[in-house]
């Protein structure tokens, strides 16, 4: 469909609520929803370095940028994907920008933001989470993955917009009117 994105790119803080909302949106657009962090695990399990995402994320970090670079070329190769993914990782040592542009140029990239405290409480539910974060560490790194995206977006000449994830189903509503605005003025490359 001329004027469709073909790569939609849904980046935020963990927990935030990307996969839920990928999900959703994944049905009604009819893209292939894709999580890295997933994708980089299957990777990881391909080449018998990783069976967790514990473990992946315990590999040496010239192994984990060797499985990053294999994912983004798969998902390079794919037409109509939703992308789910941070967009901008903390290391012990900073920030690494996760989305590859190298590889991947999204047509439009959404920020997904919440309130720090609903982030939290998301985290604290989810057994699986492994990041610790007040606040203002969540402030700081929200703060920095919109820089970091906006950054990106002039790099490759994608649209960024940002948005407030209340609940799945309202929150998916309103980026696909968002996707048809933009459709409607034809800035979208698909």
């Amino acid at each position: 469909m001329p004027g469709f994105p073909e790569t939609i790119a849904i980046v935020g803080v963990p927990g935030v609520g990307k996969t839920t909302l990928c999900r959703i949106l994944s049905e009604k657009l009819d893209h292939t929803f894709i999580n890295y962090g997933e994708l980089m695990l299957e990777v990881a399990e391909e080449r018998g370095l990783a069976g967790t995402l514990e473990e992946l994320f315990s590999l040496p970090m010239d192994q984990q940028h060797s499985i990053w670079r294999e994912a983004a070329h798969r998902v390079s190769e794919m037409k109509g994907v939703l992308l789910d993914l941070h967009g901008l990782d903390r290391s012990p040592i900073g920030y690494l920008v996760s989305l590859p542009v190298e590889f991947i140029t999204p047509d439009l990239i959404i920020i997904l933001e919440a309130d720090p405290q609903d982030i939290i409480k998301r985290r604290i539910a989810d057994s699986k989470r492994r990041m610790h974060d007040n606040p203002s560490t969540l402030r700081e790194h929200m703060e920095l993955l919109r820089t970091a995206m906006f950054v990106c977006a002039a790099l490759m000449g994608s649209i960024v917009s940002v948005v407030e994830n209340r609940t799945p189903e309202r929150t998916a509503s309103e980026i696909t009117e968002i996707i048809k605005a933009a459709e409607d003025l034809g800035i979208l490359r698909g």
